[in-house]
């Protein structure tokens, strides 16, 4: 039977006592959320969800996450995970392009995504714990997993393009099965004694596969942290004994940062893994002294289910490099015209294997761009040594990462030339001391008009997610373009913001 459900299915069998995720003094076994999934599978059912079926579900790290995830998986549906802080206008856009009509939601994020749902005619299932609890008791379990085929489609993950429209990656049961097992048996090396941390956000690519699938593939404990505070991590890490702590250079960053590392027990801790960005050097060997565990860094994107390379655990490593492609995977560096570069030159990244999507849903001129040839082309330029270790140099791309979360300059040009005030902008990444890069916008008022950078900023707020606003707002009389009138961002210079 193919179906990423059956990770939790096998686990429940082995290790039903066994506790499966904690949430401060709140856990559930392997069988009691095996039989939650299962239960929440009878009631998508009740309401028509049929295998192929597509249905959003937008909850922070919290316990009900996985709950809702296996199940609507064993009820043979399609899982599109969003972004908690995603307004109305963008949550309506991922149901209207996924044509899904159900939508759970977390109480803390049901206003927007109810108006959402309202205007795209979805269904909305507010996850509030009393009444839900005794949904899911009233419901009967759907204790069988439907079968799908390799090929069919388990997860749609949402990721912007340079041109600001998000696109749906399609992931294969096969493609997170796959890239699932890669990772806790060869990568993390996992045990039912593990307790990994889940400080990532569960709605993206990275702590969906590598630590809670990873996590229920292994009958490990995933431990959550609903919104990272470097204190608390150090709380959790100390209560609940972890063992694997995965996250993005902007927390690690943050843990050296906080008071008294040393005093939190993290004895207990045999690895730590960093993706996302680019580990600093410094920060690893600042890691690696504090908590005397390895630090290893890994490469992957949504589209790849996502680890394409990593510095495995019985290899020699390299310090800054991403490692060499993982089991299934292989990876080559291309020019613009296609053809494979000259060892210890410049090029794109390009990956073929068991993990790489089938496409971006319903986008078959996106889907041709990026797959060409049986390679997914991924837009990052990287050079790779004699050793077969790449190094990430640049991106092609005109990505901002903002403290481990994707922000796409054109997406928010679009909400700034909305503005009545606006003429034109452009949006930039510069360094941040804490964010690794906060957003900045660079902006030219219509002439007569009169605002102030405060006003934009907030105007944006208002239309976008919290993490993908401009921080930074420069008023300028025009903005650097070439013959052909076309904005030059290399030649924008915006201030770095300080930290406070």
């Amino acid at each position: 039977m193919t179906n990423l459900a059956t990770l939790l299915v096998k686990s429940a069998a082995a290790h039903g006592a066994h506790i499966a995720v904690r949430h401060d003094d709140t856990t559930l076994t392997y069988e009691q959320l095996d039989e939650a999934s299962a239960r929440l599978a009878g009631v998508l059912r009740e309401r028509g969800v049929r295998p192929g079926d597509v249905v959003t579900m937008t909850l922070p790290n919290v316990p009900l996450f996985p709950v809702v995830y296996y199940g609507i998986l064993r009820a043979g549906g399609v899982v599109v995970p969003m972004n908690p802080l995603l307004k109305a206008r963008e949550a309506a856009f991922v149901l209207r392009d996924s044509g899904a009509r159900w939508a759970l939601v977390d109480p803390m994020c049901a206003e927007e995504v109810a108006e959402a749902a309202a205007e795209t005619g979805a269904e909305c299932l507010v996850t509030d714990p009393d009444a839900f609890h005794t949904l899911l008791l009233a419901a009967q379990p759907l204790t069988g997993v439907a079968e799908r085929a390799d090929e069919d489609t388990a997860v749609i993950l949402y990721t912007s393009g340079t041109t600001g429209t998000p696109k749906g990656a399609e992931l294969t049961h096969r493609n997170l099965l796959t890239n699932t097992a890669t990772t806790a048996q060869t990568l993390l090396r996992l045990g039912p004694e593990d307790v990994l941390f889940g400080g990532l956000p569960l709605f993206h690519a990275f702590g969906q596969t590598c630590a809670m699938n990873a996590a229920m593939a292994a009958g490990a404990t995933l431990t959550l942290l609903p919104r990272f505070d470097a204190g608390r991590a150090l709380d959790v890490m100390h209560r609940d004994r972890v063992t694997v702590f995965l996250g993005v250079p902007t927390m690690y960053s943050a843990l050296l940062r906080a008071r008294h590392p040393r005093r939190h027990d993290a004895s207990r801790l045999r690895l730590a893994v960093s993706g996302g960005a680019a580990l600093p050097v410094e920060v690893l060997h600042g890691l690696e002294r504090t908590f005397e565990a390895p630090v290893l860094e890994g490469y992957g994107l949504s589209e790849t289910s996502p680890v394409a390379a990593f510095n495995h655990p019985d290899r020699p490593r390299k310090a800054g490099s991403i490692g060499t492609p993982v089991r299934g995977v292989e990876m080559k560096l291309v020019a613009d015209d296609g053809t494979t570069v000259e060892p210890g030159a410049v090029g794109e990244i390009a990956v073929r294997g068991e993990n790489v999507m089938k496409g971006y849903f319903r986008n078959a001129d996106a889907s041709t761009r990026a797959l060409r040839d049986g390679w997914f082309h991924t837009g990052d330029l990287a050079r790779v040594d004699k050793d077969g270790f790449y190094f990430i140099v640049d991106r092609k791309k005109d990505l901002i990462i903002r403290g481990g979360y994707n922000v796409y300059p054109r997406e928010i040009e679009e909400v700034l030339y909305g503005h009545p005030s606006i003429a034109e902008a452009a949006v930039v990444g510069v360094p941040h001391p804490l964010h690794g890069e906060e957003v900045a916008a660079v902006v030219v008022l219509r002439t007569g008009e009169d605002t102030t950078p405060e006003e934009i900023r907030d105007y944006v707020k208002e239309r976008v997610a919290a993490y993908k606003y401009p921080r930074v707002v420069t008023l300028t009389a025009e903005l650097p373009k070439g013959p052909t009138g076309k904005i030059l961002k290399r030649e924008i210079t915006v201030p770095p913001p300080v930290r406070p």
